[in-house]
């Protein structure tokens, strides 16, 4: 298996760029299905990005993943939530540990 670490740099940013892009454009992919599929979804990424960048606060890190502020993408774009998404969500994210 090739090493995570040994991709250079700048492939890693544009790959990551494109998913941001990608997660921008298909703003109809619900976060809790996202989570309920793979385990992760924007708020995760954003985390993730905050985390490699202290400078950042939560609401910048998320407002570069969503393209706006995220109370906006909220309102505009995120419905409520099923309990059979909640359920396939938590067995997911449980897979995560």
């Amino acid at each position: 298996m090739a090493d995570l670490d040994t991709l250079d740099d700048a492939v890693a940013a544009a790959a990551f760029r494109r998913l941001v892009r990608h997660l921008r454009h298909r703003d109809d992919a619900q976060n809790v299905d996202l989570m309920g599929l793979a385990g992760f979804c924007r708020n995760c990424l954003s985390d993730w990005v905050q985390e490699a960048d202290a400078s950042l606060s939560k609401d910048a890190a998320r407002e570069i993943v969503y393209g706006m502020p995220y109370a906006q993408w909220k309102a505009e774009h995120q419905s409520e939530a099923t309990p059979e998404q909640l359920a396939k969500m938590a067995e997911s994210v449980a897979k995560n540990a």
